[in-house]
């Protein structure tokens, strides 16, 4: 079942519609194989349409009609934009393989070891209790490195 939208929510340019009315098929009485109170309404751009035949009026009709288009409408928006925020999740999280590792810590060994800038260090228990010197100066010097070498 679509949330029903009101016209406030979605904004709908009447050149955009394609209005046709016809006579109402089932059983209904004598009123129905004579009036045309059946609608039709193609929503261009999108190509949605909407028909309904529950009234025996046409504006009735038309308006209910409008109400199904404008629904649908907002469903798509919704589902579009549902859509983009899914796709622009997935392409914020990936899969890191071993081979894109940034840095382990070998406990047994007492290692600390940067993967990015082929850092290596004999003093993991240090750089654990705040020691962090030595491995941001690895760090800033292979970016002035990075840096000096694409100028």
């Amino acid at each position: 079942m679509t949330p029903e939208a009101e016209e406030i929510d979605v904004e709908i340019n009447p050149n955009d519609l394609r209005i046709d009315v016809y006579r109402s098929s089932g059983p209904g009485g004598q009123s129905v194989n004579t009036t045309d109170s059946a609608v039709r309404i193609t929503h261009i751009p999108t190509g949605v349409v909407a028909s309904c035949q529950n009234e025996k009026s046409q504006l009735q009709n038309k308006e209910q009609a409008l109400r199904i288009l404008r629904s649908r409408l907002l469903a798509m928006a919704q589902e579009e934009a549902e859509k983009e925020a899914a796709d622009a999740r997935r392409s914020q999280v990936r899969t890191v393989d071993r081979s894109e590792k940034i840095r382990t810590y070998n406990f047994p060994e007492n290692r600390i070891s940067d993967h990015r800038i082929g850092f290596k260090a004999y003093n993991l228990d240090q750089v654990l209790d705040g020691d962090l010197d030595a491995v941001i100066q690895a760090c800033v010097d292979a970016d002035s490195a990075a840096k000096l070498a694409a100028a």
